[in-house]
């Protein structure tokens, strides 16, 4: 299957309809094309706000009672897995609705770490890696992918797209890779990505991990279809169907305008509030991420989530080991760290921000404080501050910008930008 992208925008101060919705599932997914085959939907975990049940309910609605086969996987990347029930609360249906209408629906979760439940579709050559990271690295990058896919004729990718940390925005082949990917090209681009920093990577759109994405995503065969959501206040702002590649082009374009909001000048305190879908700091990180080109050089970062007491259940003890660190203190000391994996070097430096590293003293440029449920002794042997929870009400960080203190109540996928580049950018 093959056309043009398709798209639905909505009209300033409204959002799309369930109809406009389905209109666009219809004209995407047509029967005839559909019929008898077997369909695999990949979907994000609880970590990324949409309204996928409309897009599940309706998709199934269209082509589910014709295909052979129409189940759906969970794109995990590394985190963890999701239970039927909380699968079944993702997809917006009723312990009823699953035993009846979507029965025969397959849940799936991706298993990254399961060397069985992989495939090995390639190699990404040195000379590849060159061009694609702009010279950064140079080496051969295995390719593996959640072997199940292909057991389908036809992938279906639903999804938004919100600025990222890794990749510049999300969306698109990204729920290929990482969402079902091996950890080979997962640690690789997670660690480019933090070798470029997440300043210069966050709201730009044709990074260098991009074009290492998108490489792995054409080695993957098997027909794809995206739909790409942007979202505002949970609801859609604009819907684009098409390839991965094509969906996602004009879908972070809508994300931009969406996503993005600017401030004349950085802020001393940033009060980050997370919300509960970020049950542990490994996704909670993004508080940090989407925060700091607004933080003033000596500024204060709080990340602030009563609710959070993990620092993570499946990397949690490699960060204890290694600590929450600027880029340039593991790249100083290579030898010392290069065996750790590199997706969890690159979240530390992402949480700790930018920083420089010299004669045995790091200096990072914001100070990132807990306000969390993770005690005062781990905070401070993963080199991050600490503050009780109990002892912060936001609202006492509210209208407060005149005073250099902003607070930001669902922090996370709005990235917040300077007009003005700061110097500390302009160094990079």
């Amino acid at each position: 299957m093959s056309f043009q992208t398709i798209s639905r925008t909505s009209l300033a101060g409204s959002y799309l309809s369930r109809e406009q919705v389905l209109e666009l599932i219809r004209e995407a997914c047509p029967i005839s094309e559909y019929r008898g085959k077997k369909v695999l939907l990949i979907v994000p975990d609880a970590t990324r706000t949409c309204p996928l049940g409309m897009l599940f309910k309706g998709i199934f609605a269209q082509v589910g009672t014709v295909t052979a086969v129409l189940d759906v996987m969970i794109a995990l990347g590394t985190h963890q897995p999701m239970n039927e029930e909380a699968i079944c609360y993702r997809l917006e249906i009723s312990p009823e609705e699953r035993r009846g209408k979507y029965g025969a629906v397959r849940l799936l979760n991706h298993e990254w770490d399961n060397p069985s439940a992989l495939k090995n579709i390639g190699t990404i050559p040195a000379q590849v890696i060159k061009e694609l990271s702009g010279g950064l690295f140079s080496m051969d990058v295995p390719v593996n992918v959640n072997r199940r896919i292909f057991d389908y004729d036809q992938i279906i990718i639903v999804g938004p797209v919100f600025p990222h940390e890794v990749v510049g925005f999300s969306g698109g082949n990204k729920y290929l890779f990482p969402g079902v990917s091996g950890p080979e090209v997962l640690n690789f681009f997670h660690w480019l990505g933090a070798v470029v920093t997440n300043p210069m990577i966050i709201g730009n759109k044709y990074t260098p991990v991009r074009k290492v994405v998108d490489h792995a995503g054409s080695m993957v065969t098997v027909p794809k279809l995206c739909f790409c959501m942007v979202v505002d206040h949970a609801q859609l702002a604009g819907l684009f169907v098409g390839s991965p590649e094509g969906a996602w082009d004009e879908a972070s374009n809508l994300s931009r305008t969406f996503h993005i909001t600017y401030k004349e000048r950085p802020f001393h305190t940033v009060l980050s509030c997370a919300p509960l879908m970020y049950d542990e700091l490994w996704v909670g990180g993004k508080c940090m991420y989407k925060l700091e080109p607004v933080v003033a050089d000596g500024g204060e970062l709080i990340i602030y989530a009563p609710h959070i007491h993990e620092i993570s259940i499946t990397h949690g003890a490699l960060i204890r080991r290694i600590g929450y660190h600027c880029r340039d203190y593991f790249l100083k000391q290579w030898d010392k760290f290069k065996d750790v994996p590199w997706g969890v070097l690159a979240h530390s430096t992402h949480v700790r921000g930018i920083g420089t590293y010299a004669d045995g003293i790091e200096h990072c440029r914001v100070q990132v404080t807990l306000a969390t449920g993770i005690p005062e002794e781990l905070c401070a042997e993963i080199n991050l501050g600490y503050r009780d929870p109990a002892t912060i009400e936001p609202g006492a960080f509210a209208n407060r910008e005149d005073e250099g203190v902003l607070l930001v109540r669902k922090a996370g996928e709005m990235l917040y930008h300077l007009r003005q580049r700061p110097d500390w950018a302009r160094e990079m």
